[in-house]
């Protein structure tokens, strides 16, 4: 590989430094490399759907499907395949090009629910929606069932850095947060990671997330940006709501530091103004779930979100717009 396409290994003091620069800077910094790499005016909208909720064993202290927690939420079993694609075909007339299924496991196990759940992909990749699934650790081998599927991408945030990470979850361990994104790379499924902002860690913390998030090898397709949403009977319920300049820092930092990533905003954005999410967008962000719900915490309103991009004149992203590119290269070549 020649040196202009390796990719860049960045230190944390160089990730601390940009992270540091006046805000306005950074999302002019952030808005060039975002138009250099990417169409401005064009936004992925995805789905999210829980395909099987509550009953995980994980303790993360966020999270309202943890069995450790006391978050009021009615279990649901795993659904069935038709259901799912009835909903993904609804979103796809709805003008979503990515459908995600999310099932509350803390790991993927080999099995009859398993099986269903690839079937689901290959319903949703038939149907000419890119697929993507957040279900836990995985082996490699489980990610080459889910690629032989049509899987395109597999959800699996970071959530925060390895240094706060054993101050949100004691019940798995960071290192298996990587391994997971490992068996993802090599079975050649791209990586949907990114974090959560606003689990009462620092700025400090904030930093090195982003940091080992650009290290990652191959760097994650899609980064999504979450901001907490508190719920009742989780041990973060009453965490203060992080300052709004924060998150476009990071989303700036993140568009600056990944510039072929799809930065997407994802929980968090029904307490946000739409003044904000439109710096947002110039900052970087160019990817965004839409739907009532993601996966068990509120989200705006699919009407609201369309009104939104409409008013900046910003339309909807064609799915598997990267593979058509390459195509079309290889043909003027």
């Amino acid at each position: 590989m020649s040196k202009e396409n390796k990719q860049p290994v960045y230190t944390l003091e160089e990730v601390s430094a940009l992270y540091a620069r006046p805000l306005l800077d950074l999302v002019y910094e952030a808005a060039s490399i975002h138009r250099t790499n990417h169409d401005a005016n064009e936004m992925q909208i995805c789905t999210l759907l829980s395909i099987k909720t509550g009953g995980c064993t994980e303790d993360c202290g966020y999270c309202s499907q943890s069995v450790h927690n006391d978050a009021e939420l009615e279990k649901e079993i795993l659904l069935k395949t038709d259901d799912v694609l009835k909903q993904a075909r609804k979103a796809k007339e709805s003008g979503s090009t990515r459908f995600c299924m999310g099932a509350a496991w803390p790991k993927v196990l080999d099995g009859r629910a398993f099986d269903r759940v690839c079937d689901m992909v290959k319903g949703v990749s038939d149907m000419g929606m890119e697929a993507c699934c957040t279900l836990g650790m995985l082996t490699e081998e489980q990610a080459i069932k889910l690629k032989e599927a049509g899987l395109t991408a597999y959800n699996h945030n970071l959530d925060t850095s390895e240094e706060f990470y054993d101050k949100v979850v004691t019940t798995r361990k960071f290192d298996e947060r990587l391994d997971t994104l490992k068996n993802i790379a090599r079975a050649g499924i791209s990586a949907c990671c990114g974090g959560i902002l606003g689990l009462g860690e620092s700025e400090e913390d904030r930093i090195s997330l982003l940091h080992t998030l650009s290290n990652l090898d191959p760097q994650p397709e899609s980064v999504p940006i979450n901001m907490l949403v508190p719920v009742k009977g989780t041990p973060m319920e009453n965490n203060e709501m992080l300052d709004i300049f924060e998150w476009i820092r990071a989303i700036a930092v993140a568009r600056i530091l990944m510039p072929k990533s799809m930065v997407r905003l994802s929980a968090g954005r029904l307490t946000i103004s739409k003044e904000a999410q439109a710096l947002a967008f110039m900052a970087g962000a160019n990817a965004i779930f839409t739907g009532e719900k993601l996966l068990t915490t509120p989200n705006p309103e699919k009407d609201a979100d369309y009104a939104l991009l409409d008013s900046l004149g910003i339309k909807p992203r064609k799915p598997f717009k990267d593979k058509e590119c390459v195509s079309k290269k290889a043909i003027s070549a």
